[in-house]
């Protein structure tokens, strides 16, 4: 009916300090996210494709991160670090759920820069409100039947003696340690389905990249090729953000990583990157600085 999350037991000397950084962390994420939804809002001037599926991108992240880190935070102060087996499986849904929105909608962000910079005068027309609103709903669902085929499989083999997820939360990986059957068939859907929910997006986002240097290379003025570029940088870096730590780790087989090195991968997806996200649209994006200056200028 339980499992125990081990966290970080093997850092028991610790605790505390890991819980006053997570904390702060967190705390800085919820602004940060929040200020980007307020100001995207808000300002006439952010009501562009681009800021919507930012405000979106932000939306994940806070939904994300409710549904890890304060179960962390107060685990970190507690001996006994129980999560009941519905809400471990409730979980596990959400982290994959969330996961796959954010990979498909990094996609969708990328080739709306591609048409906004190649096809510029057919942009007002390819991403109207409309179009943006469904690849936004599309993006939010791409995750649901995953997820509740994996979770809904997962929870339905057996469990062995020990009820110990060497993990902060519910993963698929430490979750599956615990099982006591062949799960041969389970593991090749997953890496099957990761693959998949990784590579679509990556492979539109270089796509979308490539074609977007191209153009960018062949615009005639030194000013105009600067200004086509840092309208994607930020998204650049939180693309290679999130790849570099979220898609490495879910690629990797379950016997691949220690638990210790799993966490302290976990640690930089579940907690640091949705921190940087909004600190780099923020100081990569002069319409963001502005836009937040005019919001809170005013107030």
């Amino acid at each position: 009916t339980y499992f125990t999350l081990q966290g970080f037991s093997h850092l028991a000397t610790l605790q505390v300090f890991l819980f006053e950084g997570i904390l702060l962390m967190f705390l800085i994420t919820m602004t940060g996210n929040f200020l980007i939804i307020i100001v995207a809002t808000t300002d006439p001037a952010l009501h562009t494709p681009m800021y919507y599926f930012l405000k979106n991108l932000a939306l994940i992240e806070i939904c994300f991160t409710l549904n890890i880190v304060p179960k962390m935070l107060v685990d970190l102060l507690l001996e006994r670090k129980v999560i009941s087996f519905s809400a471990c499986a409730l979980q596990l849904y959400f982290v994959i759920s969330f996961i796959t929105s954010e990979c498909f909608l990094l996609g969708a962000m990328a080739y709306d820069r591609y048409v906004a910079i190649c096809h510029p005068l057919h942009y007002a027309i390819t991403m109207n409100r409309r179009v943006c609103l469904r690849m936004v709903i599309a993006c939010w669902i791409a995750g649901t039947p995953l997820s509740v085929g994996l979770t809904g499989w997962l929870f339905s083999y057996p469990f062995c003696g020990s009820k110990e997820i060497e993990h902060f939360f519910c993963d698929i990986a430490p979750v599956l340690d615990l099982v006591c059957s062949d799960t041969y068939l389970f593991e090749l859907l997953v890496f099957i389905a990761t693959v998949v929910i990784v590579l679509i997006p990556f492979i539109l986002i270089a796509a979308s990249y490539i074609r977007i240097i191209h153009t960018i290379l062949q615009m005639p003025s030194a000013e105009g090729r600067r200004k086509a570029f840092f309208t994607c940088i930020a998204h650049l870096e939180v693309v290679t953000l999130f790849y570099c730590t979220t898609g490495v780790i879910h690629l990797k087989p379950k016997s691949s990583l220690l638990a210790n090195s799993r966490k302290l991968m976990a640690l930089s997806y579940t907690v640091v990157t949705p921190m940087l996200n909004p600190i780099i649209y923020s100081l990569r994006n002069k319409e963001v600085k502005h836009a937040l200056r005019r919001t809170f200028g005013r107030r």
